[in-house]
């Protein structure tokens, strides 16, 4: 696959393999990637694919045993674990199956956790965090604890909490796979209309080809390899 040097993201033949016992599994096979700023795409695939894998090593979370990642064309293999921590919280959003809110506090305050531990005072990420749950309809719950949200207005807190920090890039995994098909459909449309207000680049991880071909572009990724369809 050719990639542009001008992508703001862009993954360069990762490769990742686990041990089972003395079986070595090869999971990627050579991935290659690329997005621009606004640009949403899709991956897809059967459960065991690897397709959560390649989203973690996208997002620094986890590396692979060979290849490259590119950031505006600055690698990011290079960087040291503090560099790709302040990476993540500032420049990427995630939202997974599973929103992963912090129980003991309210929409609000989940919202603004990623501020908050960049070191950032409560005043100054009130405002934002507000707008965000404004934006996914959640205005009317700021005061209220995860257990008191419905699945889907916890996943709607996700979604403003990924995007507290401006992030260039908004990393899904399987982010309307736990809702019923209402809320699914609405987590996914706020995800577009934001994404194309905020000039996003987002990857998102699903089993629903209907949302895949709704993006710019969609991929099957199978054997370890990435085909774009």
């Amino acid at each position: 696959m050719t990639t542009s040097t001008t992508s703001l993201f862009r993954a360069e033949d990762l490769c990742k393999s686990y041990h089972s016992g003395t079986e070595q599994i090869h999971v990627l096979r050579g991935v290659n990637l690329s997005i621009n700023t606004g640009e949403m795409m899709a991956i897809i695939g059967a459960s065991g694919s690897g397709k959560t894998t390649l989203l973690q090593i996208l997002g620094t979370l986890d590396s692979p045993d060979s290849g490259e990642l590119f950031f505006k064309d600055t690698s990011l293999g290079r960087k040291t674990d503090q560099e790709l921590c302040h990476f993540r919280n500032r420049s990427v959003g995630f939202i997974f199956q599973f929103h992963h809110l912090l129980p003991e506090f309210t929409a609000l305050e989940n919202v603004m956790m990623p501020g908050l531990i960049a070191g950032r005072k409560k005043e100054e990420m009130e405002g934002p965090a507000h707008h965000l749950l404004k934006q996914v309809e959640l205005d009317h719950r700021t005061g209220h604890k995860v257990g008191e949200l419905s699945g889907g207005e916890q996943q709607r807190t996700a979604l403003a909490r990924a995007l507290i920090m401006k992030p260039a890039l908004l990393l899904a995994d399987e982010p309307t796979g736990n809702l019923d098909s209402r809320s699914g459909h609405l987590v996914f449309e706020l995800i577009r209309s934001l994404c194309k207000e905020l000039s996003l680049a987002s990857i998102m991880v699903t089993h629903n080809t209907k949302l895949a071909k709704q993006m710019d572009s969609y991929s099957t990724l199978k054997d370890g390899i990435l085909q774009q369809l």
